[in-house]
């Protein structure tokens, strides 16, 4: 045999050999492998947004409102409301009554949306709820936990200690849970025993 042709021979061994060597090893069954051993991106790979070009974030901030329970006393629920967050907004989140899972619960509301709109404004401490047309469409003591429910949304928002009532433009009495009508501000002293319980 020339010695060309052994240095062939050798080289086709030696490639042979290599391409064994770097071959993917089979197994009848899956392994682990062990956490050092795989690529630290493939254990924690980043997060990615998609964003869709002209759509506004949807950006909202979590405000409290109050509903009444079975037992007869205000219960606090928590409402999505845009930001910023107004006081119009926060009773326009009360106004639109209980969710379908809470109204299974037993959960309502004496306040109506229909027909009714609101604004508010706030000197003082003290906000004025203006609304068109009645909202309270109960009467009897379920009057006055629909005014318990605006008093305690709306004292809920920082610096508010207060509110006033008026409709169609003109100021109104509330009751109080002691019975009286008063022509306000009212606060949540006056409706202490409406409150949630604990």
């Amino acid at each position: 045999m020339t010695r060309t042709r052994v240095v062939a021979t050798t080289v086709v061994v030696l490639a042979a050999l290599v391409l064994t060597a770097c071959g993917i090893p089979t197994a009848s069954s899956p392994s682990p492998i062990a956490k050092s051993d795989v690529p630290y991106h493939l254990l924690d790979p980043p997060t990615t947004t998609t964003t869709v070009p002209g759509a506004p974030p949807a950006v909202g901030v979590a405000e409290v409102i109050f509903l009444v329970a079975p037992s007869g006393h205000l219960v606090p629920a928590t409402r999505e409301v845009a930001v910023p967050a107004s006081l119009t907004q926060v009773v326009d989140a009360l106004l639109a009554g209980p969710t379908a899972t809470e109204s299974a619960a037993g959960i309502q509301s004496f306040l109506s949306r229909t027909g009714v709109q609101v604004t508010l404004a706030a000197s003082g401490g003290v906000a004025t709820v203006h609304f068109t047309t009645d909202p309270i469409q109960v009467v009897g003591p379920d009057q006055t936990l629909a005014i318990a429910q605006v008093v305690y949304t709306v004292t809920q928002q920082p610096g508010v200690t207060g509110v006033d009532f008026a409709i169609a433009g003109k100021a109104i009495e509330v009751p109080t849970a002691a019975g009286a009508q008063v022509p306000g501000p009212v606060n949540r002293a006056d409706y202490t025993s409406l409150a949630p319980l604990p």
